[in-house]
């Protein structure tokens, strides 16, 4: 699939009607740039208003184009990290049914959403608003999900580190420890080469320690997690003594009702960022197709005012879209020159030919309307 679009307008002369510029356009294309896929870009009769009110919205056709476009990209994105992260194979995107490069190719003006005889300021303000709610709706669905996955990370990253850091609440079972009215039993983190001697030092570190009491419950790359059972009137004084020894007495506390709730808490975590990932992954498969579809009206609506600024009145041009390959470039532009045979469209050319420059801030001027789609 092409991921780089052209649209672009022809004036239609005198005496000339825009099937037969269609067929020389055709011809030239097929034997100057044969790998130049070539559609025609249908466009109603839309409402033209006055020329100071064409003049007004072409000042500001080039900045909404930049923000449509650049919703319609970030909605992509998101798609394209959910099915990564989802492990969903990646499916072409839609609109309506159709896939994006198809619905530009073929495109067809929805009269229903967008009355033809409606003022352009009025279809162009109104797919502006509804695009913007839709990234409303984005930044605060992308927030909740997120968040989720924030608490997550966050989670994991304390069952990730190192037994001198991470939570140890998994570790530890209910029989490895030893709760009463006199005695407790302490979590000591040994450095993985240590561990001889702790096992030979640990019932000698105080006067009250039980023997042969303690148990290696989990070993990682650096640290060993070892248990120690000893009167509790002893353990401030044992801490003290492990740690001249380089040995480290994790805090820790054996609740099950804890335990539990933390459970309970992870499973429905990662229950709800399965959710938010669902629903964000089918709320952007079905906003890109509603934001592409705007996108490609608006285009339709920039086409149709720049040709008229362009060209004259009454609207007389062909409009098409097309895919030149980046060596097909110059033999297109070339083209498209040749067949703008019309006397209003010469001001048109850059400033260095002696016209007055682009239209609507191109940058690239030509002696016909043209502009770019980026599909991705």
């Amino acid at each position: 699939m092409a991921t780089r679009y052209w649209v672009a307008s022809l004036p239609v002369g005198e005496g000339s009607s825009a099937s037969s510029l269609w067929s020389r356009l055709q011809e030239s294309i097929s034997k100057q740039a044969f790998d130049t896929a070539l559609y025609r870009f249908n466009i109603p009769n839309l409402r033209v208003g006055t020329l100071d009110s064409l003049l007004a919205l072409s000042d500001d056709l080039l900045k909404a184009n930049s923000f449509i476009e650049g919703v319609s990209h970030k909605i992509r994105r998101q798609i394209e990290e959910l099915e990564r992260v989802s492990g969903v194979v990646t499916s072409s995107l839609t609109v309506d049914g159709v896939p994006v490069d198809s619905y530009l190719t073929r495109f067809v003006w929805d009269e229903a959403k967008y009355p033809t005889m409606s003022p352009l300021r009025e279809i162009v303000d109104g797919i502006h608003v509804q695009i913007s709610k839709i990234e409303d709706d984005l930044k605060v669905r992308v927030a909740e999900y997120n968040n989720v996955r924030s608490q997550l990370n966050a989670i994991n990253r304390k069952q990730a580190g190192s037994l001198a850091v991470r939570d140890l609440s998994s570790l530890v079972k209910p029989q490895d420890v030893v709760s009463s009215e006199h005695l407790t039993t302490l979590l000591a983190v040994v450095s993985k080469y240590s561990q001889k001697d702790w096992l030979s030092s640990y019932e000698t570190l105080t006067a009250y320690v039980v023997p042969r009491s303690s148990k290696k419950l989990h070993e990682d790359n650096e640290y060993a997690l070892y248990t120690v059972t000893l009167f509790n009137r002893d353990a401030d004084n044992f801490r003290t003594k492990a740690r001249e020894r380089g040995f480290q007495i994790r805090d820790f506390e054996y609740n099950p009702e804890t335990q539990e709730s933390r459970k309970q808490e992870l499973d429905k975590l990662n229950q709800d960022q399965e959710t938010f990932r669902s629903s964000l992954l089918q709320w952007c498969y079905t906003s890109y197709g509603e934001v592409f579809s705007s996108w490609m009206h608006f285009c339709a609506v920039r086409v149709f005012s720049e040709s008229i600024l362009r060209y004259g009145l009454p609207p007389s041009f062909l409009s098409t879209v097309m895919s030149p390959s980046v060596k097909s470039e110059k033999k297109v532009r070339s083209i498209l020159e040749g067949l703008s045979g019309n006397s209003n469209s010469t001001y048109w050319k850059t400033e260095d030919e002696g016209g007055v420059g682009g239209f609507a801030g191109e940058a690239d001027a030509h002696p016909y309307v043209c502009f770019t789609i980026n599909l991705i």
